[in-house]
């Protein structure tokens, strides 16, 4: 277990490296601090990125993968400050999470009957498409005796 003193943890980042080790852009940054996401500490009128936001940002990006909003991903970070040991925050988040699953797991349901719809579609067709070449030239011969 590392302590806040480590290297690491009291190492700051401008805003241009984690930018680029986030591939954000500094823009993206400001972005997540206006949706009080992120908190930078400030050196004058610059701003600087500690340990904790690059922590923060680390999960930020993970919960945008798995499709959680910015408003959720806000509230559940909130959930952090309002209690140290951590449980409402991991007992919401696991709410959340399993809400999560049950929406992906429904769309998966969705696309699953859609694309079985669609292969039925496409046999069809392919079968029709067979059965007309197949036809073609009998009728191609049949117009020309007629003639």
């Amino acid at each position: 277990m590392q302590d806040d003193s480590s290297p690491e943890r009291s190492k700051l980042h401008s805003a241009a490296e984690l930018a680029r080790e986030f591939s954000l852009t500094t823009q993206g940054l400001c972005f997540y601090e206006e949706k009080g996401l992120i908190a930078p500490a400030r050196v004058g009128k610059t701003r600087v990125y500690g340990y904790r936001e690059r922590a923060r940002l680390l999960l930020i990006q993970k919960l945008r993968r798995l499709g959680f909003s910015i408003d959720a991903i806000r509230d559940y970070l909130n959930l952090y400050r309002s209690d140290a040991s951590g449980a409402v925050q991991y007992r919401v988040g696991l709410e959340k999470i399993a809400s999560r699953i049950r929406d992906l797991e429904e769309k998966r349901r969705d696309i699953d009957e859609a694309l079985a719809g669609l292969r039925a579609l496409e046999l069809e067709a392919q079968e029709r498409l067979s059965r007309a070449l197949a036809e073609a030239p009998r009728t191609a011969a049949e117009r020309s005796r007629s003639r």
